[in-house]
């Protein structure tokens, strides 16, 4: 028997716009993603039986086809037939560390991790372009996951130009246990309100995509400058999702009148909010400060930070 586990990190949006509506009936976006350190554990394992097997120690999580890591090693099957063939089936243990349901992309990494830890057990030798394009197929956080560290994503998000990584900016997050918010009803709603702005001619939406590279946020990124790319930050389903969720634009605000708060904002669909700093320091300060100011222990908080990497080996036994 061999196995390998696997680090599989969450992300965070520094900033989401809107573009309109694609050829393939998904929104069209321009958005950039970031790393960060607060990451699921996952454990792929060869079996000699040729089935798929997931556990989670998280009781919200589906262990059945309708999980993401799941249909990861399904569609790895039906791509690899001879190496499933020869190698067998496999289990997949979630460690969860990331919340669930919160704009983190917590399910589309471990679907990523399960990609390269399969590729691993099955000695294919894929590279990390051909993983990404797997995920893709799969969702569209999915390929960003496998990569990792700061990019550029546009179309459904699948369409990755990577930036230079960022310095160590560390961050908050909040988010409560029982609050979801559905992103299928966020970008609905979103269209239905704003709808009638959306960029529909398809010269013009790759063009508008495409100016996020000249943007303010990137040359802030470029010049590692913290300060600037916290005050650049813009999600536009804040515009939908903060009025519908008081809980949600509560803890923004909390977040935002703190002292040695960079800039504050919701990740992707939401319901986390994270704020970012330039020390530990300030951020373990914030914390508290925001704890005292909302007294409910629905409300978890974390302290991160970000980091250059995707999916990373963390042992192969």
């Amino acid at each position: 028997m061999r196995s390998y586990s696997l680090i599989a990190p969450a992300k965070i949006n520094l900033y989401l716009e809107i573009i309109g509506d694609g050829p393939d009936g998904y929104h069209e976006l321009a958005m950039i993603l970031q790393s960060i350190g607060l990451a699921d554990q996952i454990d792929v394992r060869s079996i000699t039986t040729d089935s798929i097997s997931v556990h989670c120690n998280h009781p919200q999580v589906p262990t059945d086809k309708s999980n993401l890591a799941y249909r990861a090693a399904d569609l790895m099957v039906k791509q690899f037939p001879e190496a499933f063939a020869k190698y067998g089936g496999v289990e997949i243990t979630v460690n969860k560390q990331i919340p669930v349901a919160a704009g983190l992309a917590g399910g589309s990494t471990n679907a990523a991790a399960v990609l390269v830890g399969i590729d691993l057990l099955w000695k294919l030798g894929l590279t990390q372009s051909e993983l990404e394009e797997l995920g893709g197929t799969l969702g569209s956080d999915v390929p960003f996951c496998v990569a990792g560290g700061t990019a550029i994503a546009t179309g459904r998000g699948e369409q990755l130009s990577p930036l230079p990584s960022l310095d160590t900016i560390y961050v908050v997050l909040g988010k409560y246990r029982s609050l979801e918010v559905s992103t299928p009803w966020a970008y609905k709603t979103y269209r239905q309100q704003f709808g009638h702005s959306y960029i529909r001619d398809s010269d013009n939406l790759a063009a508008r995509a495409n100016a996020v590279h000249s943007g303010a946020i990137v040359k802030a990124i470029l010049d590692k400058a913290p300060r600037e790319i916290a005050q650049k930050l813009h999600n536009d389903l804040e515009r939908v999702v903060l009025p519908a969720y008081p809980q949600v634009l509560q803890l923004r605000e909390v977040f935002a009148n703190q002292e040695g708060v960079l800039g504050t904002m919701m990740s992707g669909s939401g319901p986390t909010v994270f704020a970012l700093f330039e020390s530990q320091q300030q951020a373990e300060l914030v914390l508290r400060q925001v704890r005292e100011a909302i007294l409910d222990e629905d409300l978890e908080l974390f302290i991160t930070r970000t980091i250059a990497h995707g999916i990373k080996v963390s042992l192969s036994i």
